[in-house]
């Protein structure tokens, strides 16, 4: 990101107009064009002096486009009333011939130019428009579930503020390893697991900017020793903001999984959740509804909390998958929050085997877009 100081920066408000009139200015130069003739601008983003454009170039020439970018930035931080400019260079992804061949309820496999650890084969990242939908607790109970089945498995926690993992697992206050300048991942229940949470005190917050929250998970993706994975699965920060967008462009991902509850309120955010995964080309796995209904424990009558089936029908209208439903149970929290998620907890009871049927769902989602892009040598899927 390029800076100014406040003193700089005028009181004038910049718009969207003035910022892409700015990029006109630019030339690439291999085609002497600017970048919005060709058709670059992904978009413009504008919040308290800040500018945050996405620039999304040829895959094959982006590292070469990098000057360009600086350049970029330079044009929009000289603005009126920017304080601060940030462009980010993502690849256009292909789609498959003839515009078809939707996997796993939707929309093209395809890969860019991210991060891969590895040894890692699928990278999926379970993510909800919103807060407090259960997204994490569903994250973790998803995992045990994939490792139920014999897959090799890591757990990858990428709320940085929020970090939920150590306690989830039962490894509050655990430190990893470094060995040969690589940190080692730690082990629960059968997972390899890596969360800010194990680098910082459970009670200190993380005061950083974006910039500085894109370069820790890179940093816990990159120097982390995952070895041989045939899935990670990702617990992504709620919302639809800078981390997440970033985050879905340039780390390999195969798949998304959309958590949200059966409410209104949720659905829209997921909606958005869902939307802006597709607008990155990140395929979608599927939509699953939790707290999707209470049965009594001690009468066994049952409640719609809040509502019921409103995942279903978005998946519908979405053109998605739904995995399934899980019930609003205060054994899934108490497990929760003793470190032992109801997948190891109660691997026989019923709330176990709802996360197994989602697992296999999703396992089946990635092997056929896996196949899918066997079938098509232009796209390479990992």
């Amino acid at each position: 990101m390029t800076p100014r100081s406040k003193d700089d920066a005028s009181t004038e408000t910049v718009t969207q107009d003035t910022v892409i009139a700015a990029l006109r200015g630019l030339r690439d130069p291999e085609t002497g064009r600017d970048p919005v003739s060709l058709g670059w601008i992904a978009g413009v983003s504008l919040a308290d002096g800040t500018v945050t454009v996405a620039l999304e170039v040829p895959p094959a020439r982006a590292s070469a486009l990098e000057p360009l970018c600086r350049e970029a930035e330079t044009r929009v931080v000289a603005l009126s009333g920017v304080s601060a400019a940030r462009v980010v260079l993502t690849a256009q992804r292909p789609a498959p011939a003839g515009g078809g061949g939707q996997a796993a309820g939707g929309r093209s496999a395809g890969k860019g130019t991210g991060i891969a650890p590895p040894g890692v084969r699928h990278i999926i990242a379970v993510a909800s428009g919103k807060g407090g939908v259960g997204k994490s607790t569903t994250a973790a109970n998803l995992a045990l579930a994939l490792a139920d089945q014999g897959l090799r498995v890591g757990l990858f926690d990428a709320d940085i503020y929020g970090p939920s993992m150590p306690r989830m697992l039962g490894l509050a206050g655990s430190r990893p390893q470094v060995v040969n300048d690589r940190l080692q991942p730690l082990r629960a229940h059968g997972l390899s697991v890596m969360s800010i949470g194990f680098l910082i005190e459970e009670d200190e917050p993380v005061v950083w900017r974006g910039p500085m929250v894109m370069g820790a998970l890179e940093q816990l993706l990159r120097d982390v020793d995952w070895g041989d994975l045939d899935v990670m699965v990702v617990d992504m920060p709620p919302g639809t903001g800078d981390t997440q967008l970033t985050m879905s462009q340039r780390v390999t991902l195969a798949g998304a999984v959309i958590v949200s509850t059966p409410q209104d309120i949720a659905l829209l955010d997921a909606r958005k959740g869902l939307a802006m995964f597709r607008r990155v080309n990140v395929p979608i796995l599927g939509l699953i509804e939790n707290m999707s209904y209470h049965v009594c424990s001690n009468c066994g009558h049952r409640e719609e909390v809040f509502a019921h089936g409103g995942a279903r029908r978005t998946a519908e209208e979405m053109d998605c998958l739904f995995l399934g439903d899980i019930p609003l149970d205060i054994r899934i929290r108490e497990q929760a929050d003793a470190g032992r998620p109801i997948v190891v907890a109660e691997p026989d009871g019923p709330h176990a085997a709802a996360y197994r049927a989602i697992a296999a769902r999703v396992a089946e989602g990635l092997e056929v877009m896996a196949g899918a892009a066997a079938a098509a040598p232009s796209i390479r899927f990992t």
